[in-house]
């Protein structure tokens, strides 16, 4: 099954130049959101151009196809946690159907998806994935032959979507992204001249040299095309915006903004919190890289410990937390991270990460840590524990293989080797105004939409 944890990005130029490097440059930037595959469509209005693969995106293209993607329209994704799906289910996914072509990129995880694929199969509609998007797709395709635009297909197709999404369509001539009423995943839009983007995140437009205009609002759709850009606000302000509180925690880059909140900014203070929840005397504190470092600043700054790199990261290796598998997932950690003697040796070390899910990484973080000499480690955590599953697309296992479910705080303590541990108090959110246009069902279980 393919998990929806992604990064897309939409083009659009007026000037007519071709839109392929820019869609390259904006997904390297969204790497971290998904290392399984990538790809990218465009359209120059005679015929669609495709590149996709499994692998990294410096992997998939290369100079040769990165050329022969031609036109002024493209979309392009990257994705995450593959557990054996085949190449059919690689987005941006295209079709070509009555009205035409239609190619979509999607994040997002649809919770109704068993019950509609069901409709759509019994009226004939066949399958190649299990990709959401696809179903998503047909959906359009549905709605299409009963109006007269395709953003009216798209605002029409859902309606009947439950869950999360973000997703970019392009049509024959136009270039649509629209959000779930909720907003549970992040999309923005930008602009460089005569030239529009959507991406995941506002960080793939500092790239590519474009000034983040807005970001998509819960619920809008926007349409570009050679009238111009349109937005759509019907479903706009239906129901209370959820943004998933896990972006500012873990997923999105530092140097992001979503919904018009610094990621970085929001983690520093989100260190400071944690330090007035639990305070410990130590040497040193130390930050798990990438996400864990800025809390491990917060966290120093409030405390007055002196920050170290106390880490070296192996570059060339993916984010353990988003790997398929939990052999692959505990293989990666052993090669990815290396404790450095010279700043650990004989010190008193506060680590900070970001999350414990599982605890398998916790436990060998501490142990490579005292192995390395430290004195002793107390973990301290930038988040409450995970307590419920996600039912909209971030890889939050099962209840039963979450620690914080098994086991109290004490024991999770014991079973990782560290001296002390303490979480981020759920309360603590609010305090760095993370709260009210935020989801925090993975730690609480109050999901959003759950009496719809």
């Amino acid at each position: 099954m393919l998990h929806e944890e992604c990064g897309v990005m939409g083009a659009y130029d007026f000037d007519g130049g071709d839109v392929a490097v820019d869609l390259y440059h904006g997904l390297y930037t969204l790497q971290h959101r998904g290392q399984e595959s990538c790809g990218i469509v465009t359209n120059d209005y005679v015929k669609l151009h495709t590149v996709k693969d499994k692998g990294l995106v410096n992997e998939v293209f290369n100079p040769h196809n990165l050329a022969s993607l031609k036109g002024k329209i493209g979309v392009g994704h990257v994705l995450y946690g593959y557990t054996g799906e085949d190449n059919d289910g690689v987005q941006p996914i295209v079709s070509r159907y009555c009205k035409g072509s239609m190619t979509i990129a999607m994040n997002g995880m649809i919770t109704n998806y068993d019950e509609l694929r069901a409709k759509l199969e019994q009226r004939g509609a066949i399958f190649q994935s299990s990709a959401h998007a696809e179903m998503v797709m047909n959906l359009i395709a549905v709605a299409r032959t009963k109006c007269g635009s395709a953003e009216q297909a798209v605002l029409d197709a859902t309606k009947q979507l439950r869950g999360a999404y973000s997703i970019v369509v392009m049509s024959p001539k136009k270039l649509i992204a629209v959000r779930d009423p909720y907003g549970f995943k992040p999309l923005s839009m930008g602009k460089r001249g005569n030239s529009y983007f959507f991406a995941s995140e506002s960080s793939a437009f500092d790239v590519i040299k474009a000034q983040t205009l807005c970001d998509v609002k819960p619920g809008e759709l926007i349409k570009i095309d050679e009238n111009g850009v349109t937005r759509f606000e019907d479903n706009v302000g239906k129901v209370k915006p959820s943004l998933c509180v896990f972006e500012y925690v873990y997923f999105a880059r530092p140097d992001s903004y979503l919904d018009g909140k610094s990621v970085y900014q929001a983690r520093i203070d989100i260190g400071r919190e944690l330090y007035a929840a639990h305070p410990v005397k130590a040497d040193i504190v130390m930050g798990v890289p990438s996400s864990g470092l800025h809390f491990a600043l917060g966290y120093a700054y409030a405390s007055g410990i002196p920050y170290a790199d106390g880490l070296v990261k192996n570059s060339y290796v993916g984010r353990t937390f988003i790997k398929g598998t939990d052999a692959v997932r505990r293989e990666a950690v052993s090669i990815k991270l290396n404790a450095m003697r010279g700043a650990i040796e004989g010190k008193n070390v506060v680590l900070v990460d970001d999350s414990i899910v599982r605890g398998t990484t916790s436990a060998n973080l501490v142990r490579m840590i005292k192995d390395g000499g430290a004195k002793s480690v107390h973990m301290r955590i930038a988040s409450p524990p995970f307590i419920y599953s996600c039912p909209y697309g971030s890889d939050i296992p099962d209840r039963a293989q979450l620690a914080a479910v098994r086991m109290s705080i004490e024991q999770i303590r014991e079973s990782i080797g560290a001296d002390s541990l303490g979480y981020l108090p759920i309360e603590a959110f609010k305090k760095v105004g993370l709260c009210d246009r935020y989801c925090e069902a993975c730690f609480t279980g109050n999901y959003p939409d759950a009496d719809k």
